[in-house]
């Protein structure tokens, strides 16, 4: 990462402000760098019956039983789209996909507070099953299909593994997930008007709406990202999911801390100079698809 891009970040600080998402999106908006051949992208195919059930699908020439790369945007359960007015957020994700030869795909779902935990998971498994049936009629591969959720994005992925009772008929369908920067056991997170939002008012129920237990036994393969400057509920999450694995497994799940990030920054650097989970997500994704 450049030393200026660096220090920006660092003086933002990890505490989430409307200054911090603000400059951060202004100064990698700028940087982004779209691909020269551009996908064929179509948008707002409906993946289920509300009217946030949409996706934007990213197909590079050519493609054909491609990998397909899943993103789900973070926004504090409460807001956040795929597409932000006036940024090249999230079309950086689907455009890069592309540029790597998948299928790259990038959903809505439900905010709350009207829709409530596990909402968020639900529309997931909507998604996963509307792509296994028709993601081979725009190029891709069912069978290689992988999520990357970010912030309340990852919680929602992160639910979605966890819980068999919200996943399609046909199982979870995924060959491997990336969260970055979740929250996965709510009881132990500061409780915050975000959470009370999606999880309800009723803390003595929060422990029922742990991910961990699920997480650390799932067979699909998991990726975990934390940044240097997340808050410290983000960087205590990833400890306790890590402390959890260790516990279940005797081994420690792939996690990567990226230095000189903060907790929106890894996503809106994909396609600019300052791209350093572009390449975590390709090797993780190309080492599950055989090369």
């Amino acid at each position: 990462m450049q030393t200026r891009t660096r220090e920006l970040l660092k003086s933002l600080g990890c505490e989430l402000s409307h200054g911090l998402i603000e400059r951060t999106q202004k100064h990698l908006a700028a940087n982004v760098t779209l691909p020269a051949e551009a996908p064929v992208v179509t948008r707002d195919l409906a993946y289920g019956p509300d009217a946030r059930h949409c996706l934007d699908l990213f197909k590079p020439a050519g493609a054909e039983n491609a990998p397909v790369l899943v993103f789900v945007h973070g926004g504090g359960f409460v807001r956040g789209d795929k597409r932000l007015p006036k940024m090249p957020f999230y079309d950086n994700i689907g455009c890069w996909a592309a540029e790597q030869g998948w299928i790259g795909v990038t959903i809505n779902y439900r905010l709350a507070p009207d829709h409530m935990w596990p909402a968020g998971a639900q529309d997931v498994a909507l998604a996963v099953a509307w792509l296994r049936e028709h993601v081979a009629d725009h190029g891709g591969n069912p069978r290689q299909i992988f999520l990357m959720g970010q912030a309340a994005g990852a919680s929602h992925v992160a639910t979605y593994l966890a819980l068999p009772q919200v996943q399609p008929a046909g199982g979870v369908g995924v060959a491997g997930a990336v969260l970055l920067s979740g929250n996965y056991d709510p009881a132990t997170a500061s409780p915050n008007a975000y959470h009370l939002a999606y999880y309800g008012t009723d803390l003595d129920r929060y422990p029922s709406f742990s991910m961990v237990p699920g997480l650390v036994v799932t067979n699909v393969p998991l990726c975990f990202v934390v940044c240097e400057y997340d808050g410290i509920d983000y960087r205590r999450q990833a400890a306790t999911l890590v402390g959890a694995y260790g516990k279940a497994r005797g081994d420690i799940p792939r996690i990567h801390w990226l230095p000189g990030h903060n907790h929106l920054s890894p996503v809106m650097a994909v396609g600019t100079p300052y791209d350093a989970l572009g390449p975590l997500v390709s090797d993780f994704v190309r080492g599950h698809v055989g090369g």
